[in-house]
């Protein structure tokens, strides 16, 4: 859910005070209850200045995110590092994919610590696309960007959203090094649609980035994220669950999957409001010290309450 999508024809969703329920196939109408309230005010303008001047990618407008115009009205946006093309093509997300041209820039890390610095944050979230193409996949790019962070602005929090890596775990020690306030991986999905949903990802391998992270940083609150919508059925949605709660994650996001062009998965079925309250109640019996679960959860969504309740 990093780069969870909204369902949209045109690159941006435009913008009103009022509710607007986005396009969705004729034959696959959406429910009431997926309707976003965007803002342009200008909270917002500011920040897509800040953003554009420094030239940085925000996960928020490169997967169309439903609620980018609330986070941006009250000054929250999730950096996206190590550009804007993904070397992996997952069936949910609309980040652009295919083969970077350029290496990694080197003073990104310094324009998302400036950009931080103008926007006053108090809690930063930082997540990239993949870059198989670099042997760290991007790991001392991570550590360089909460360093940055940290020194514009003295007592802001981090969060980090990754990738798995590709199994190459002194890459992820060198992103806990770092010391995030929060390591977050996101599932995405049951173990049965995995190789529908996230080509080129491995069910145990990012479990495995979960326990391992909590290893080596056991004060660390740890975070996950799934879909709902693909096809999955409740009872592998619970057994997943475990699995996640089994590596000692904190903190586990649930939200609605929406299919960002045609050309993407569709969407399955919208679920109800009730049954994401009920894996909420469900989670936090099975032992995750958070859960944020609803139709419009995002993993960034609301993430410092979540870091907050995560650490009690």
């Amino acid at each position: 859910m990093g780069a969870q999508v909204d369902t949209v024809q045109t690159p941006f969703p435009i913008l009103s005070n009022s509710p607007v329920a986005l396009s969705e196939p004729a034959s696959h109408p959406r429910p009431s209850w997926l309707r976003v309230k965007f803002f342009g005010g200008e909270n917002y303008q500011d920040l897509k200045r800040i953003m554009r001047t420094l030239d940085l990618h925000t996960v928020c407008e490169s997967a169309r995110c439903p609620n980018m115009g609330e986070c941006w009205d009250h000054r929250t946006a999730t950096f996206m590092i190590l550009g804007n093309i993904c070397t992996r093509a997952c069936g949910f997300c609309a980040v652009p994919s295919g083969k970077p041209i350029a290496p990694p820039e080197q003073d990104e890390p310094q324009r998302v610590g400036e950009a931080a610095q103008k926007m006053g944050l108090r809690y930063a979230v930082v997540t990239s696309v993949n870059r198989d193409d670099q042997p760290d996949g991007g790991a001392k790019i991570f550590a360089r960007t909460i360093f940055e962070i940290r020194q514009r602005v003295p007592g802001c929090k981090v969060e980090v959203l990754i990738p798995d890596f590709r199994g190459n775990w002194r890459a992820l020690e060198t992103v806990v090094r770092a010391r995030p306030e929060v390591l977050n991986h996101n599932m995405e999905t049951v173990p049965r649609l995995y190789r529908r949903v996230r080509k080129g990802a491995v069910y145990e391998r990012s479990l495995e980035l979960l326990r391992r992270a909590r290893q080596m940083s056991p004060e660390m609150p740890t975070k996950t994220g799934m879909m709902l919508g693909l096809g999955e059925e409740r009872d592998e949605v619970l057994r997943a669950m475990q699995d996640i709660v089994g590596q000692g994650v904190d903190i586990l996001t649930l939200g609605q999957y929406l299919q960002p062009t045609r050309e993407h998965l569709p969407v399955v079925r919208f679920v109800h409001p009730d049954e994401f309250a009920e894996y909420k109640c469900t989670g936090e019996k099975m032992g995750f010290k958070h859960v944020e679960s609803g139709p419009l959860v995002r993993s960034s969504y609301h993430a410092f309450e979540q870091e907050e309740a995560a650490r009690g």
